[in-house]
């Protein structure tokens, strides 16, 4: 037995709470993962992470952490968890959005990048990205895959799939490379595949075929439409409710913009999901606040979210606020809340740009999201 798991504790409908075991400890699902692009969770450190309970983080993205500090900064350190000082479980992706939005130059055997810093040109393929990894360290990995658009002919689509689906079984071949082991920490990593194929029902129903055939530790459905659109990512889930039934553990990426976002995910069987918009919003004076709200039956779950404010999100920089001693959520047991804050005083440092805002506020966003899953792993549970 590897020392990767993922076991089904309860579940209501397609709906379900479980337990992901990771070298660096247990996962209870669902989980929201904050993101750490660059090695950090913008404006809270590692510690104020384990406070809000986090569990696991995007920590590190490939194609930045190659770029700087550079590879060996990372070795030398011992890998991401030691170099960023945190101790518990984490993902990282494979490069393959930068695909999306950098590539100059894609082809079968993979992507001409130029660098954002300097210009410079760099090659990645699925060899070159899973190498990376396994110095990076991370739990779980991804294997490279190209992100597509929406607005593409479906041919291409097609094509980008088909491509992503020749680098996935590439990937499989570089992680079983020395017992799918790290080749910093000598811990194992888990491997998993990402479904690709847009907004056309045959192509992701494909698609989910061949990552599913793989037999690989857990699944991932990407695809610029997944959380930018959540009509079409509900869509694609539907879709794919029979691969979704599988004892592993699926995890749809960037997603997680709005409350309601993780509730419609978690309702649809999806038990792990990131987003930089929690702490982007609360960086630009949007702030997460309501509850939820359950009808639970024998074997179904109704959940909605209920917010004095549209989509759950209230906007600080709005002048009702000026006097208002009110803190952001009257639920929230985040410590931004807990300590008093009033929405007055935090609309304040917001208009001063006080350097402390963005603290407070990304504390209260991200234990806001997390507290939400915890409420709904509850709720499947019970």
């Amino acid at each position: 037995m590897t020392p990767f798991n993922f076991k089904i504790i309860s579940s209501c409908g397609r709906a379900r709470a479980g337990e992901i075991i990771t070298p660096h400890g247990i996962v209870k699902t669902p989980a929201f993962m904050p993101v750490g692009t660059q090695a950090s969770v913008k404006a809270v450190t590692p510690d104020e992470l384990i406070q809000m309970n986090t569990q696991i983080i995007l920590g590190g993205n490939t194609y930045h952490m190659y770029l700087r500090p550079g590879m060996e900064v990372i070795k030398k350190s011992g890998g991401m968890h030691k170099f960023m000082h945190w101790l518990k479980p984490m993902l990282t992706d494979s490069g393959g959005f930068q695909v999306f939005t950098l590539g100059t130059k894609i082809t079968n055997d993979g992507v001409w990048f130029k660098s954002h810093l300097d210009g410079s040109k760099h090659f990645f393929d699925a060899k070159k990205s899973i190498i990376i990894q396994k110095i990076i360290g991370a739990d779980i990995i991804m294997a490279f895959d190209q992100c597509t658009s929406d607005k593409l002919p479906k041919d291409e689509i097609k094509k980008a799939m088909i491509r992503t689906h020749r680098w996935l079984k590439l990937s499989k071949q570089y992680w079983q490379e020395n017992g799918c082991l790290s080749t910093t920490t000598g811990k194992y990593q888990a491997l998993f595949g990402i479904i690709q194929g847009g907004v056309y029902k045959d192509l992701r129903l494909q698609s989910a075929e061949f990552v599913s055939s793989l037999d690989l530790p857990g699944i991932a459905i990407g695809g610029e439409t997944i959380g930018f659109n959540m009509k079409k990512t509900i869509q694609v889930a539907n879709w794919l409710k029979k691969t979704l039934v599988c004892k592993k553990p699926i995890y749809m990426m960037g997603l997680s913009q709005k409350p309601q976002d993780i509730i419609d995910a978690v309702l649809s069987g999806i038990d792990l999901f990131d987003c930089v918009a929690p702490t982007r919003m609360a960086r630009h004076g949007s702030l997460y606040t309501g509850k939820v709200k359950i009808k639970k039956t024998s074997n179904n779950l109704k959940v909605s979210f209920e917010s004095n404010y549209p989509r759950g999100i209230l906007h600080i920089n709005n002048s009702d606020f000026t006097k208002d001693l009110k803190v952001i959520d009257s639920d929230c047991d985040c410590q931004t809340c807990k300590s008093g804050y009033t929405r007055s005083y935090l609309r304040h440092l917001f208009k001063s740009k006080e350097i402390i805002y963005y603290r407070l506020a990304t504390i209260h966003n991200l234990r806001f999201m997390i507290r939400l899953c915890e409420s709904l792993r509850n709720i499947i549970i019970k």
